[in-house]
């Protein structure tokens, strides 16, 4: 019996995790509920699965992953707040099935520095992918990774074609059912960006060997090429329930989490190169990525304030990368790097980057 202990149990991650833990209930069993906010939501699951440890906020949910005993901590809390849940599992030796990918992004070598090898499991459905595919070979036979992106629901648009784009049309994503700020991220391909980052730091492959290719299907989730020429894809519908479960007890599967693929009727995949002068996000996630320190945790709370601007009618649809990009070009990095410079500088970001979106 495998102990799990979740984070953001109310979330898209958190619902869809007790999904695969209900319909296993020999397998797993839940020890600890963390959502936001959600009070009523959070003890309702309680009460369902007989779990006596529950957490509201951030600063608890840190609190129950150090006094609870679990087998595997599930992090699907929203943003860069779940650094310290994602630091307290780690600092307790319990597996991280990792879907807060900014608590990784942000923390950088802060975070990999604690964990021991295979104790952060992604589930995010492009690094799980990663992750499957890579058991095809050792670690000096990956010539790249490649990332795939649906594109959003601004694939093939030019730079010109963006500037009047309305927060409705950013939401509308083709695939996936998102929140704000995780929908807004596929539509300008921040969220592209931040896999990237989140890619180097988990598989420790170089900024230059790591690849986007947009996949507008969403069936193929991302792909290892090797040194002899094969590439290794995993595919299958998009449902994050497949990498959720292999979160749960990585690297073995669960029996019918998923439907597969139809292989009897005929279908079509295709893969077109990144527009980077129509969405420059991935390359910026990349020159940020490489500086390290605090520069992804920069990146990612000006991306923040840029989307709340853009959803309130203070910022243009491209002018969220075009805040991002001044409040990087602005930051320098402290000397150390700890929980508070990254704190400090996260509260600067926001600070700055308000402060740029209000003299426009």
């Amino acid at each position: 019996m495998r102990r799990v202990l979740l984070l953001g149990s109310t979330g898209s991650i958190g619902t869809q995790a007790l999904d695969v833990i209900r319909a296993n209930a020999d397998r797993f069993e839940v020890v600890g509920l963390a959502a936001g906010s959600d009070r009523a939501g959070v003890e309702a699951q309680a009460r369902e699965f007989g779990v006596d440890h529950v957490a509201l906020g951030a600063v608890e949910a840190e609190q129950l992953v150090r006094d609870v005993e679990a087998d595997v901590v599930v992090n699907g809390i929203t943003g860069s707040v779940g650094l310290g849940p994602t630091i307290a599992a780690l600092e307790t030796g319990r597996t991280l099935a990792l879907a807060n990918k900014e608590s990784l992004i942000v923390g950088g070598d802060l975070v990999t520095a604690l964990a021991a090898p295979g104790q952060i499991v992604p589930v995010d459905s492009e690094h799980s992918a990663i992750a499957q595919a890579l058991r095809s070979g050792e670690a000096n036979e990956v010539r790249r990774l490649v990332l795939t992106a649906s594109g959003g629901p601004f694939r093939g648009r030019s730079r010109e074609q963006l500037r009047g784009v309305t927060p409705a049309e950013a939401l509308a994503h083709p695939t996936w059912d998102m929140g704000r700020v995780v929908t807004t991220n596929s539509a300008t391909l921040v969220n592209k960006g931040l896999e990237v980052i989140e890619a180097h730091l988990l598989f420790d492959v170089l900024y230059d060997r790591i690849d986007v290719t947009v996949h507008p299907q969403s069936i193929v989730h991302s792909m290892v090429e090797f040194i002899d020429g094969s590439t290794i894809a995993q595919a299958s519908p998009p449902d994050m329930r497949l990498p959720i479960s292999l979160g749960l007890d990585w690297p073995r599967r669960v029996a019918g989490v998923g439907a597969p693929l139809d292989w009897t009727t005929a279908s079509q995949w295709t893969f077109e190169p990144l527009d980077e002068e129509a969405f420059g996000s991935v390359a910026l996630a990349k020159k940020v990525g490489r500086a390290g320190a605090t520069y992804p945790a920069v990146f990612n709370a000006a991306n923040e304030q840029a989307v709340d601007a853009f959803h309130e009618g203070r910022l243009s649809f491209l002018g969220i990368l075009e805040i991002i990009e001044e409040v990087v070009d602005r930051h320098e990095a402290p000397a150390t790097l700890t929980r508070e410079s990254l704190a400090d500088a996260e509260a600067w970001a926001r600070r700055t980057a308000d402060a740029v979106i209000a003299a426009r």
